[in-house]
């Protein structure tokens, strides 16, 4: 019986000896996922930017323009009124109201279609000449010169029909405008152009129009060309 006993306890001995130690299980390493932002540009957008901004700009020296113009009205009212003193001649008058219509005609036969600034030069023409029939020569020469001062400034933008690019826009009026940085002057609105002349930070141009991001502008020696908007700011 006992010999049974220290049989069976060293059996159990053997099966514990070739029992296989547990191991455990690795650790699994902690995986970090980073989202990068990407920012994807769209040119069409960019293209839309562009023109608000040019738009902006215009808009901003049509107000300045305004100012002048209302600066010049007060100051033709105030010599009106002088001439209205000392009652202004009718060939004054006359002369004013055909210099006028010299003006409206030029301003007529140098667009495709007739401008805007056309209708108002017009019926100020017509005003003039009702006021001269009257014989209020004062108030016809103060009419006929509002209406050459109206068409000098359509004059001043210079933006020539045949020579227009596609998709050009003209200004409403001419704006002053500075480079930022040296840049190209191009014979077109695009890399793709010619390099006419290369401006230096800071120079002076005209803008007179417009096409896409690009700018028609000229200098102070009438050198003109094409620069990317992103070149040039408001003074």
């Amino acid at each position: 019986m006992v010999r049974s006993w220290f049989v069976l306890l060293a059996f159990g001995t053997v099966l514990i000896a070739c029992a296989k130690p547990k191991v455990a299980p690795a650790p699994v390493p902690s995986v970090k996922v980073v989202h990068d932002t990407v920012t994807v540009r769209d040119p069409e957008l960019d293209k839309r930017v562009s023109r608000l901004e040019l738009q902006l700009l215009a808009r901003d020296a049509q107000i300045e323009d305004l100012q002048e113009r209302l600066e010049d009205t007060r100051a033709e009212v105030v010599r009106a009124m002088a001439k209205l003193q000392t009652v202004a001649s009718r060939a004054q008058a006359a002369s004013a109201m055909a210099e006028a219509e010299v003006a409206l005609q030029t301003m007529k036969t140098g667009a495709s279609a007739d401008p805007p600034e056309a209708a108002q030069v017009t019926r100020l023409v017509r005003q003039s000449a009702t006021e001269f029939d009257k014989a209020n020569y004062g108030g016809a020469l103060y009419l006929a010169n509002q209406a050459k001062m109206v068409s000098s400034g359509y004059r001043r933008l210079g933006v020539s029909k045949e020579g227009a690019r596609p998709g050009e826009t003209p200004f409403a009026v001419p704006i002053k405008l500075k480079t930022t940085s040296r840049g190209n002057i191009r014979e077109g609105p695009g890399t793709n152009f010619t390099v006419s002349f290369t401006a230096e930070a800071g120079t002076s141009l005209i803008a007179s129009s417009y096409a896409d991001e690009w700018v028609r502008v000229s200098d102070d020696s009438a050198r003109t060309g094409w620069i990317h908007q992103s070149l040039i700011t408001r003074p």
